[in-house]
């Protein structure tokens, strides 16, 4: 199996857009994962596998490289061999049996992102009991403790590597929509520990819409992203299933509660037609999201009842914001991160609105970047943050 990319033109710019380097790499995926699914291979090592070859083949294909990929059953080991351009093989043992992949692609990415959490989880857990197995030692075992914080230094560097590469995963590009052009900008609360409960997801409905989920899970670290993940994953089923779009969050809540009865976030609901501009907003408990008009004027868009998010008494969304978002003007969705870095939420939202005026005029894939900087030049709380821009083109004025 032969996946390549044209040259790059001599100012950098690839020949081949970005939407078919995606659909090379969503090829190789999935003949890795129907090869291992044969072998009968765990989903832990399927994930890993997964995300170490598309790590390979991504800055090959970059470059206008080719990507060769050899999968052998033999012997009762499955190998699998990858060309970039240098051959790297795994080997796995056989399975007792096939093990079934999910047929579509966004369900198995998401299989194999809980699988590796899980496993972080897991990490997590025992290096903490081996931690607290050795606190209830006494001071003779000191060279121990020593050597525990240098396997500590490693594991932390080794989690965090593994932890980008799972936030990075977790993070979907935005999607290509036709009239409406899109950013995004992911802050972690510390750069060796990228996972938390911000999460976001958007998508292109059948009727040509796009939908936006951003969430804020309550907690930190691998469990507020698993609950994160399973918010954003259960209100695009119920969204892409046609469900109401005023009820996704209060029928999220009630689906996830007898699973997760634990999980409490706060979530935000977006639908925006490209074509016409028309925009419905549905907040559960979230921090109201900004427009910016095209002459540059900001303002927040207050929702007239106020919601409650999933696992919160009475969730949902009973007052939902409508507006039409004209050509040139942008809207700004974020998690409480972006406001609360002073400690002073009512100076954080004031600040929102100068710096969104105050770059008002840069492209939206910029925009989100450039506001956090400004809104996180001086932090004295530190909290994960995550802000989108949706701006409807002004070309679209003359249509």
């Amino acid at each position: 199996m032969d996946l390549s990319r044209a040259e790059p033109a001599p100012d950098g710019t690839p020949a081949v857009p970005d939407a078919e380097q995606a659909g090379i790499i969503a090829a190789l995926r999935r003949r890795v994962r129907t090869a291992c699914a044969e072998a009968g291979i765990p989903v832990e090592d399927r994930a890993r596998l997964v995300l170490e070859i598309t790590l390979l083949a991504e800055p090959v294909l970059d470059t206008g490289g080719t990507v060769t990929l050899e999968t052998t059953a033999a012997d009762g080991v499955l190998t699998i061999t990858v060309r970039v351009p240098e051959p790297i093989a795994w080997q796995f043992p056989l399975g007792d049996q096939p093990v079934p992949v999910p047929a579509d692609d966004d369900r198995a990415s998401r299989q194999e992102m809980l699988a590796l959490t899980d496993r972080a989880d897991t990490l997590a857990r025992q290096q903490q009991e081996l931690r607290d197995e050795l606190a209830d030692t006494n001071s003779g075992v000191l060279a121990m403790y020593v050597e525990l914080e240098q396997r500590d230094e490693q594991l932390r560097h080794a989690h965090a590597r593994i932890f980008q590469e799972l936030e990075d995963a977790l993070r979907p590009r935005p999607p290509a929509v036709p009239g409406l052009e899109l950013g995004v900008c992911y802050s972690p609360t510390e750069p060796d520990s990228p996972t938390g409960g911000d999460l976001y997801d958007w998508f292109v409905l059948p009727d040509g819409r796009l939908h936006v989920t951003l969430v804020d899970a309550v907690g930190h670290g691998v469990a507020s992203t698993r609950d994160a993940l399973t918010v954003t994953h259960a209100i695009r089923t119920l969204a892409l299933e046609g469900h109401p779009f005023p009820d996704l969050i209060a029928h999220a809540s009630r689906t996830l509660a007898p699973i997760a009865p634990d999980l409490m976030a706060t979530v935000l609901l977006a639908r925006i037609h490209p074509g016409t501009g028309a925009t419905q907003l549905a907040n559960g408990g979230h921090p109201e999201p900004v427009l910016v008009d095209a002459s540059g004027d900001t303002r927040f868009l207050r929702p007239p009842v106020v919601g409650r998010g999933v696992g919160f008494p009475d969730p949902g969304s009973p007052g939902l914001v409508e507006l039409g978002l004209a050509p040139g003007a942008t809207l700004l969705l974020y998690t409480d991160g972006l406001v609360e870095s002073r400690k002073d939420i009512d100076e954080g939202q004031a600040r929102l609105l100068e710096a969104a005026r105050t770059h008002a005029d840069r492209p939206a894939r910029v925009l989100p970047s450039e506001v956090v900087a400004r809104m996180h030049d001086v932090v004295i709380y530190a909290d994960d943050t995550v802000l989108l821009a949706i701006r409807r083109s002004a070309a679209d004025a003359n249509r």
